[in-house]
This record gives structure tokens, C-alpha cells and sequence, in this order.
């Protein structure tokens, strides 16, 4: 096909340097035998032959780091934003990753897929400013620097544990810059964001100043996610779901004598309500029992009892409980039931039957067990009810010693003991467990519970955020368009957000408490003084400093007039560092911009990034941050299992780096829509790793058909150009134009499939095979070589500028061998424009026919091949009879469909009545005959010709080859 050159028709060898092609006259060397006898002339001196110093074997992983090297020298991205001024900015605004540990496949295809954006947008006359940032407070840190203290950390102070902390994180920023510098990622790395550093350390505090102005932020009891090995709250972004076994229960409590005489019915007969629950240890919390206000409630008899529940469930429960004698004896409304106590199985207290919508038939008995400390919806109808938020459960998930039978115990524990209990007082109906989706730590990957403590948070309510966010959700591009409702319905149902955590490192809620009243200090004076100290010393100060030097002059209570504060010690979420980054780097950087055009991340961040920065945006500035948001997949192994260690399946980016190359990893990513789950495996980037040698070598021929071309004296105008050449030339403008509009929808896939269906088949299979033979046989500097050339060099420049974004290292080595005048880095180059001058409907539609009689012609050669008729194409001579509508069109082309053919010999004639002949498949009424060629084989060219053997000075040459030796140089 044209590639590593493997001529078709010339049996030539090639150094690695090819070989030159001398001037003038082209000398003929005898070829001669071991005695020295004259074996006959040398031709292979006289072609044209392909030389270039682009090397054949890519040798990525060693050659790369030579070009990033390189890059560093020259200052890449300084030079772009120089060649950049006046240009419209576009902003890739960065997710921070967590500095924490190496990258892996996921974190590469992130920052391979920014870059990729950052470079298209680039080029296309933009410019796109990249600063890479990094999350750097939080639980992920540190944990890892718990485990590296270990026991050492307990006679550490807050602030010492923190500059561990910072240390670590300091130590990682560096680690992973390198590795994403690796992958070829241009961007500010000498100035990146880091949100421990000083000043953002300062917007963080004065953010959340700006919620406490405008009142939005609250101080209550309510139950949040509680790791209790972390011993802090949790986020919902800081929660994964995984499958847990847990215990299953149906529980009996008792209707109290008082309630059980207000239903008339049933004064003489023990009356129970059944609930259901998967987490038993929550029952010493109950002080509920919830009803759906429009279900039906049934009251069965069951042995000497009565048993209520929901009516629709009544079948299913008692089939789970292996009951077949009951009776259904009475309708009950939950109007009906509300109000009525029940009393605890095994505590000395009531529990209120109450109503609430959250109660379905999905599970269960329609009765709700509602301990309002332990789940949000139970909150939610405690806060209805007038009912107390109680939680009976210390920050290591223990019971206080006021809970009864159970004080001491670990949450998880008591589930058996609590279930002990039950059956000892009777009122255990059935016991068994349920494998289902459970919360669990993102960091330690613990279990976690509800549990209501004291905490701070952002009210969805209060100055209509929930409301605002909605709407400013609609005000946004999301890609795929499912993410805008994947986030608008996590917005419509979350609950407040929780934004204080009970850990060391992070940005402290910087708000004091008088201690005689318990009033909150949150004044725009104390965050003042707070973000000035925070911008000279970062947060340690507040932890280091004391309430008086923290506290501005003249702070007094509003509530009592009191002057002694407690400063608050909880530390603020990191998803609310990492939410306000758009006023910490957006708007603090003078050459970025708020909101940014894009935001880029993986699929999880609807929960996660975009989530915090659209409630921290619209809570202070009423708008999102982001005008576009594009989300990618996960990485998945081969088979589209997630990669686990435990699956053996996990491949770490630098195994790939080391093996193949970072080059192969960004074709890996430009190959699939990353839209969806991208596979990966051994396989896959074997198969890439074969695509690029053939993209590669495709670029390596052009290079080496250039090597005496100077595009400013050697470049043929278009109206002199051969038709091949000009058709190859209106195929490019198409494949500029679908390249174009790919980047522009940020569809790499679509721009990898393209570029390498046209190397492969446009170029390689067409094009450079017919081309060959002009462009090795022509004289150097005939018109026909130099249009072929110009073609060439069109389109291997348009190649390597389209391709700069995805395949950013080959790229620029190959731009390095081109020839003429560009600039020193294809980066700094333009994408290619669409030249309407060449484009030429007309003569595609005719090189169409054209295609179409080369697929018949080529089936009729193989079939000749099969028979033996002719070993190659060149011994063939082609009878072709054009339908009747073709032949005004084609009388004249008989040569040009010769080399289209690449036959020796093409004849148009009618062959009505050659029952030999083949009929066209592709061209209907087209008949094709092949038939050995007439004449001998020209020793240069191999085109047989019956000239050869007519020239006493060369008579092994055809005419065409002869004229060409006798060409002047």
C-alpha cells in the first residue's frame, strides 16, 4: 500500500536514508556479474525514490521525552499565549484532582481529553488558556498521613498534623505534574492552582462569607452521612454504594391501651402495627411509626391478635411470613390511624403514628419505622410532628450509655443483640437479611450510618438556591444532553448541604460563638480580618492564632453584648474548596474569565464538582460557572468490567508509557466515544499501536516524496495541476471540513476514524498507489511530479495540523522533517481552512465513476490472477466497454484510467458478444476483458510496452522511460 516502501512494481533497496537521486543527465551504472562480466544497466539510480530522516520505527517512549524536552527549552505554552493576544479566550476550566497518589487510567484520560480540547480550540483561532489545578485539603490526605504517623499523631497539635499534611500534598502536586506532563498535557504547570495555597485558601474564607451575609448559612442538628471509622460527616459526594448484606426485620409494636380502645372495634384484643427495617440498631432511636396519607390500611387477625398494615401489602407479608390463617376484619384509613401511640417493643416509651409521602408499597408493610435521628426522611416528618431529633450515638457510631441494654455497643454490632431482644419480649415477627445498595466511605470504604449531630449548613431554602440553581441549570450546555437531568433532579431532592466536618485539614468555618449565649459572630468585619490573615499566613493562623488576635477590634455579641468567643474548630468540606475555584482562579486571574466556556469531567462529577460549583456560584453570584459542561465515561477493562486489584485487571498508565508509548495512549482516547465507558486492554492497544504504525508510515512516504521539494519554488498552481491531483485535493477540503466540525462538538472519535480512514483508504489504497509511478519515473522536475508533490505537501501539512491535538508528539516530530518555511512548533499552527477554490463537486462526481470501474476492474484482475491468466496488474492489458451514457465522458481517458488501473495497457472498445468478458457489479452495461499484455517489460518502469527493445542505447526501456533519460536536468 505504498508504506515502509514495499513498491508495488519496483524491487528496489532502501538504507534508512533512502537514496539520492543525482543531477542532470541520469547516469546508468552497469550491472555486472562476479567475474565482472556487464550483467545490463542499473535503472534504480535513475528513479525517483523515496528519502527522508523520519524514522520508520517510532521508539515513543524514548523519543518523547526528547520532544517534551524540547518544549520546556522553546517555553511551548509561553509562546502560544504570545502568538495568542487579541485572540477571543476560550476556558477549559480544570477539575482538581486529588494530590493524592499517582495518576491512573482514569485521571490520563481526563487531563489526555482537556488537552486535546485545549489544543483543537487553540488552533482553531482561539485563545485557550489551560491552568491545571489540584485539590489539596480533605479526608483522602488525610487519611494517608494518618496511616503514615500512626500512633505518633496523638501527641501531635492540629496545626503540626496540618503541615504533615500540606507536606504530603506538596510532595504528590509534584509526582503528578510530571506524570501528566508525560502524557504530553501542555499548560501552566509553573503556576498552577492549588487549593491549599495562601490566596485560595483566602477566597475560600471569603466566599463563605458571602453565604453568612446573605444569610444562607445555618447551624442545626440533622442527620448526615457519619463515617464512624473517619469520625466525620460526609458529603454526598463523599458516599459510594456498594452491596452489603444486612439484617432484615419485621417488628411488632404494640398499640397502647388508651389508642387501642379510641378504634371501638378492637378494645379487647391486642392490636399491633408491623414495620419493616433493614438496620435494627436504629430502633432504640424510634420515636415514630410513619403511614402514607392516601394509602388503605388493613386490620388482620392473626391467631389473638391484630395486626395493621398496608392493605395492598397484606398478601406479600403474610406469604413472606408463612401465615396461610388470617383474616382481613376491617378497612382503616391513615387519617384514620394518625395520632394513635404505639408502644416500644422493648423500651418504656411511645411511638406516634404519624404521616408522611415518603412511605411506598415497593417494601415492607407500608409502615415506616421513623427514628428522626437516623434518616432524612424521618427528620423531615419529626420536624412535622413536633418530634424530638434524637440520636443516641457518639462520634465512633457507639451508643451512649443512656440507650438501655445496648450503651457502649458499636452500631453495627447491636444489629444481633437488638434482634435478641425483640424475640425475647415476642414482638419479632420474622428475621431474616437482604443483600442491597449501601452506603458506604469513599475513603476508608466502611459502611456509614445517618446520624444527627450538630452541624453547618447551606440552606437550599433560604434566599432560593434550590429554586436558582434549577433555573440556572437550564441556562447551560450539557453534553450528553442526560447530564442536565441527572443533575437537575439531584438539585430538586438533595437535602441542605452539609458543610462542616470534624477533621484537621481544611479551611476552618471561620465564625466564633459568645460564649454566654451561644450567639454566632459572622460579621463582614471577621471575615475581613480572617481572608487578610489567611492571604499572609494561610489557614494555620486560625488554628496557631488566639480568639483575640483572630477576633477584629471592638467584636461584640448581638445577642447579649458578651465579648468572650470560641472560635469555631470544624473544618469546611473540600467540595466547597474546589466549588468556589471560579472565584478563586477564574476571577482572580486577570487573563482567565468567570463563567468559563467548559467544564470537563467524569460522569460521577454531576454529584461531585459540578454539583458544589453551581450551588457555590449560584449562592453568591445567582449564575452557574460554567457555560458548557462535558462529561466522559469510566475506564473499563476489555470485557467492560470495572478495574479492580482484586480482578487482577488494573493497567497503570506508566506500564502503557514504558510498552508503547504516551502517543498510543492519546490515540486510545480519541479512538471511542469517550461519551460512554472506554475499554482498555492488552489487545486494544496492540490494535492502536498497529492503526498508528500505519498512520505513521503514511506520513513517513509523503515526507520521503517531499525530499527535493520546496513548496515556494517548486508548488504548481491548481489550474496546472494533474486531475488526480486535483481531486486528491477537493478530498482533503471534505476531510478538513468533517475534522473541523468533529473538534468543534469535541468528537474525537469521529476525527480519529476519519483521519485514519483517509490514510488508509483515500491515500494508501488510492491515491498513493496510483501515484507512485509518476512520482518515482517523472522527471525530478517535470510539471507531473511537481503537481503530485504539491498535492503531497498539502496534504501531509493538513494532516499533521489536524492530527496535532490527538497525536501531539508524532505530529511535531514529523513537522520538524517537513519541508519549507512554517513555524518551529505545529502548535503554533492554525488548523487548516476549507478552500472553497478547491473545492469541485464536479470532479468528484466524475472521479466516482471512476472509482466505481476501478472496483469492477479490480475484481476482474483477481479473477484473472486466479486463473493465471497474469501474475500482476502491470502484465495485464484491460478491454473495458463503457456503458453507452459513460463513453462521450471517458473516450479520451484511456491513458489516465491506465494508471488508474495500474494495468500496462487500457483499451475502450465494445465487447457485446465477449462471453468472457466480466460484467461490472459497480457500473451497470460495464463489461471488463483482461488479457496478458502485449510487448516486453520496461526494466525501469515494469509497464510492459512493445517500445522496449526499439532504442539501441537503452534496450530494455519503453519510450515513456527513454524520453525521461534524455530529459535535461
Amino acid at each position: 500500500m505504498g508504506l515502509c516502501y514495499k513498491l508495488r512494481f519496483f524491487r528496489v533497496g532502501i538504507s534508512e536514508n533512502g537514496l539520492i537521486v543525482p543531477k542532470g543527465l541520469f547516469p546508468c551504472k552497469q550491472r555486472r556479474g562476479k567475474g565482472g562480466e556487464e550483467k545490463g544497466m542499473d535503472y534504480k539510480t535513475t528513479l525517483n525514490l523515496p528519502k527522508t530522516d523520519f524514522p520508520m520505527k517510532a521508539n515513543l517512549a524514548q523519543r518523547e521525552p526528547e520532544l517534551l524536552a524540547r518544549w520546556d527549552r522553546m517555553d511551548l505554552y509561553g509562546k502560544l499565549r504570545q502568538v495568542s493576544v487579541g485572540r477571543p479566550p476560550f476556558i477549559l476550566h480544570d477539575g482538581p484532582p486529588y494530590a493524592n497518589g499517582h495518576i491512573h487510567l482514569g485521571t490520563a484520560l481526563n487531563k489526555i481529553l482537556k488537552d486535546m480540547i485545549v489544543k483543537s480550540r487553540q488552533m482553531s483561532g482561539f485563545d485557550a488558556i489551560y491552568v491545571p489545578g489540584w485539590d489539596c485539603h480533605g479526608l483522602p490526605i488525610e487519611h494517608q498521613v494518618d496511616k503514615e504517623l500512626g500512633p505518633r499523631k496523638k501527641a501531635m497539635t492540629q496545626v503540626e498534623i496540618r503541615r504533615y499534611c500540606r507536606a504530603y500534598a506538596e510532595k504528590f502536586i509534584d509526582i503528578q505534574r510530571q506524570e501528566f506532563k508525560r502524557l504530553g498535557v501542555l499548560g501552566e504547570w509553573d503556576n498552577p492552582y492549588l487549593t491549599m495555597s495562601f490566596d485560595y485558601e483566602a477566597t475560600i474564607a471569603r466566599e463563605l462569607g458571602r453565604f453568612f451575609e446573605r444569610g444562607s448559612v445555618v447551624r442545626s442538628k440533622k442527620p448526615i452521612y457519619w463515617c464512624c471509622s473517619c469520625r466525620t460527616a460526609l458529603a454526598e459526594a463523599e458516599v459510594e454504594y456498594h452491596d452489603h448484606e444486612s439484617p432484615s426485620i419485621y417488628v411488632k409494636f404494640p398499640l397502647s391501651d388508651e389508642s387501642r380502645r379510641a378504634l371501638a372495634d378492637f378494645r379487647d384484643i391486642p392490636v399491633h402495627v408491623i414495620i419493616w427495617t433493614t438496620t435494627p440498631w436504629t430502633l432504640p432511636a424510634n420515636l415514630a411509626i410513619a403511614l402514607h396519607p392516601d394509602f388503605t390500611y388493613a386490620a388482620v387477625r392473626v391467631g389473638d391478635e391484630v395486626w395493621i398494615l398496608a392493605e395492598g401489602l397484606v398478601e406479600q407479608c403474610m406469604k413472606t411470613f408463612g401465615i396461610e390463617d388470617y383474616e382481613k376484619i376491617r378497612e382503616l384509613s391513615s387519617r384514620e390511624l394518625e395520632g394513635l401511640q404505639c408502644r416500644h417493643p422493648f423500651l418504656d416509651r411511645a411511638s406516634r403514628l404519624v404521616l408522611g409521602s415518603h412511605v411506598t408499597l415497593d417494601a415492607g408493610t407500608g409502615c415506616v419505622h421513623t427514628a428522626p435521628g437516623h434518616g432524612r426522611e424521618d427528620y423531615d416528618t419529626a420536624l412535622a410532628y413536633g418530634l424530638d431529633v434524637y440520636s443516641p450515638v457518639d462520634d465512633d457510631g457507639c451508643f451512649t450509655a443512656e440507650v438501655p441494654f445496648f450503651g457502649g455497643q458499636f452500631v453495627f454490632d447491636a444489629n444481633a443483640a437488638v434482634n435478641a431482644k425483640l424475640k425475647e419480649r415476642g414482638a419479632l415477627v420474622l428475621e431474616t437479611t437482604v443483600s442491597h445498595s449501601y452506603p458506604h466511605c469513599w475513603r476508608c470504604k466502611k459502611p456509614v450510618i445517618f446520624r444527627a449531630t450538630e452541624q453547618w449548613f447551606i440552606s437550599m431554602e433560604r434566599n432560593d438556591l434550590r429554586k436558582k440553581a434549577l433555573q440556572a441549570i437550564d441556562q447551560v450546555q450539557w453534553v450528553p444532553s442526560w447530564g442536565r437531568d441527572r443533575i437537575y433532579q439531584m438539585i430538586e431532592n438533595r437535602p441542605d448541604w452539609c458543610i462542616s466536618r470534624q477533621r484537621s485539614w481544611g479551611v476552618p468555618i471561620t465564625v466564633f460563638t459568645c460564649r454566654q449565649c451561644g450567639e454566632v459572630l459572622a460579621t463582614p468585619e471577621v471575615f475581613d480580618k480572617v481572608t487578610a490573615l489567611f492571604e499572609k499566613e494561610g489557614a494555620d493562623g486560625w488554628f496557631e492564632r488566639s480568639v483575640e488576635d483572630l477576633l477584629p477590634d471592638g467584636a461584640v455579641c448581638a445577642g447579649c453584648g458578651g465579648k468572650d468567643f470560641d472560635k469555631e474548630m470544624d473544618i469546611l468540606d473540600v467540595w466547597f474548596d474546589s466549588g468556589v475555584s471560579h472565584a478563586a482562579v477564574l476571577e482572580r486571574r486577570p487573563y482567565l474569565r468567570s463563567p468559563a466556556d467548559l467544564y470537563l469531567e467524569g460522569s460521577d462529577q454531576h454529584r461531585g464538582w459540578f454539583h458544589s460549583s453551581l450551588l457555590a456560584s449560584v449562592g453568591t453570584r445567582d449564575r452557574a460557572p460554567y457555560k458548557a459542561v462535558l462529561t466522559h465515561g469510566f475506564v473499563v477493562d476489555g470485557q467492560g468490567y470495572k478495574m479492580s486489584k482484586s480482578l487482577g485487571n488494573v493497567i497503570v498508565p506508566g506500564e502503557i508509557i514504558n510498552k508503547f508509548g504516551a502517543e498510543i495512549l492519546r490515540l486510545w482516547v480519541s479512538a471511542e466515544d469517550y461519551r460512554d465507558d472506554i475499554r482498555i486492554s492488552q489487545d486494544i492497544l496492540q490494535r492502536l499501536s498497529e492503526t498508528y504504525r500505519r498512520i505513521r508510515n503514511t506520513w513517513r512516504f509523503l515526507l520521503g516524496n517531499l525530499h527535493d521539494f520546496d513548496p515556494a519554488r517548486h508548488g504548481v498552481s491548481v489550474t496546472a495541476m494533474q486531475e488526480l491531483d486535483r481531486y486528491a485535493l477537493h478530498m482533503l477540503q471534505k476531510l478538513v471540513g468533517k475534522v473541523r466540525r468533529a473538534y468543534d462538538r469535541f468528537e474525537f472519535h469521529r476525527v480519529y476514524h476519519a483521519v485514519h480512514n483517509y490514510c488508509t483508504v483515500d491515500l494508501s489504497a488510492f491515491y498513493l498507489d496510483i501515484l507512485k509511478d509518476r512520482l518515482y519515473t517523472a522527471p525530478p522536475d517535470s510539471v507531473e511530479r511537481r503537481s503530485a508533490q504539491t498535492a503531497l505537501y498539502r496534504i501531509l501539512t493538513s494532516l499533521l495540523k489536524l492530527m496535532a491535538p490527538i497525536l501531539s508528539f508524532t505530529a511535531e516530530e514529523a513537522w520538524a522533517h517537513l519541508p519549507g518555511h512554517h513555524a518551529e512548533s505545529v502548535h503554533l499552527e492554525a488548523f487548516p481552512e476549507v478552500e472553497e477554490a478547491l473545492v469541485d463537486e464536479a470532479l468528484e462526481a466524475r472521479w466516482e465513476r471512476i472509482l466505481r470501474l476501478r472496483a469492477d476492474v479490480s475484481r476482474a484482475l483477481e479473477a484473472a490472477r486466479q486463473a493465471k491468466t497474469i501474475g500482476h496488474s502491470l502484465d495485464a492489458r484491460v478491454r473495458l466497454h463503457l456503458p453507452e451514457a459513460w463513453q462521450p465522458d471517458f473516450a479520451q481517458d484511456a491513458e489516465l484510467l491506465r494508471t488508474v488501473f495500474i494495468v500496462s495497457e487500457v483499451r475502450l472498445e465494445n465487447l457485446d458478444g465477449q462471453v468472457e468478458a466480466m460484467d461490472g457489479q459497480e457500473v451497470s452495461g460495464c463489461k471488463v476483458l483482461v488479457e496478458p499484455a502485449s510487448g516486453q517489460k520496461c526494466e525501469r518502469c515494469w509497464v510492459l510496452s512493445n517500445t522496449v527493445g526499439t532504442f539501441a542505447d537503452h534496450p530494455t526501456i519503453c519510450a515513456r522511460c527513454h524520453d525521461v533519460l534524455h530529459t535535461p536536468q
